[in-house]
């Protein structure tokens, strides 16, 4: 584990979401305080290009408002999701200043255009901060923050991407807390949650949050709940981190917890045949502390960038 490149260009970005498809990183959206004008209105997101051979950003050019492009190209947004499937990335959620969404938009790697697929059945209502991950065929989202409530919530939705149906996920077992900001990666037909932002209050925001580090996975071949018990050196709990996987391990990096009011840089893996975690030890020059972030992995490296 060896920090090497150090890039100074790129998007100034937070709450950004972005995948990978082949040796290329998209990276969509998010928030810069230089651009706060843009977070009232509904210009077209951006989005920016770095292939790993070269090592250089690149902004593609964005829609022109009267154009067929503009009017199915998802707005500029935050704690939106970005999932890779085959050759197209598929964005959902997320918001502006003035409102979520939560309609499903995709891009095209190989034509770089977007269109809004029609989907049927049990819709998510709009939200920002939840997770999501690829298990099969289907796209899970997790948690979040609804807009429509007012609530944190705790419920599981599948979209299967063949069919474009959305089917809300019955669970069994006991759920992880109401939640924003966590992660949730897929392992096998598990998708792993941890981390987030939770409420002593439940659903709804009392500004009494608390931090849970607890890992907890959803079995999706029997859609049951478990808690494993872990052990090790367990992570503070915390919001606004990274999760990645590689060679089968979870691994997370950075965040933040209001409590503590501590930024991170530490980096732990998750062994979910052990149920251990270990903090990992880097080389190099590791990052600054910070939140909001994005980790991608391609091959034997991660590639980080973005947050506060």
């Amino acid at each position: 584990m060896y920090w090497t490149t150090h890039l100074k260009t790129g998007p100034r970005r937070v709450n950004h979401a972005a995948a990978a498809v082949g040796e290329t990183i998209y990276t969509f959206g998010g928030y810069c305080t230089e651009e706060i004008l843009v977070y009232r209105v509904k210009e077209p997101i951006d989005v920016h290009v770095l292939n790993i051979n070269y090592l250089e950003w690149h902004q593609l050019p964005r829609p022109k408002n009267g154009s067929p492009q503009y009017a199915v190209t998802p707005f500029q947004r935050y704690g939106h999701t970005a999932v890779s499937f085959g050759k197209n990335i598929y964005i959902w959620g997320g918001r502006n200043d003035e409102s979520a969404c939560n309609r499903l938009f995709c891009f095209d790697t190989e034509t770089w255009l977007w269109s809004c697929p029609t989907t049927t059945g049990v819709l998510p209502c709009s939200r920002d901060g939840h997770s999501a991950c690829i298990i099969g065929n289907s796209m899970y989202i997790f948690g979040g923050y609804e807009e429509e409530f007012e609530r944190y919530s705790q419920e599981v939705y599948a979209l299967d991407l063949l069919t474009m149906h959305w089917t809300y996920v019955v669970t069994q077992g006991s759920p992880p807390d109401y939640r924003d900001f966590h992660t949730g990666t897929a392992i096998g037909n598990r998708m792993y949650i941890f981390g987030g932002r939770s409420d002593s209050a439940g659903p709804h925001s009392s500004e009494s949050d608390y931090y849970p580090n607890e890992i907890v996975y959803l079995d999706t071949s029997t859609m049951t709940w478990h808690k494993p018990e872990t052990k090790g050196e367990l992570p503070i709990g915390r919001r606004s981190h990274s999760a990645f996987l590689y060679k089968n391990n979870l691994y997370i990096f950075g965040g933040f917890n209001g409590i503590l009011n501590e930024h991170y840089n530490d980096m732990y893996s998750f062994c979910p045949l052990t149920s251990t975690w270990r903090l990992v030890t880097t080389l190099g020059l590791s990052p600054k502390k910070r939140r909001r972030q994005v980790c991608i992995v391609i091959y034997d490296k991660m590639y980080l960038f973005g947050g506060t």
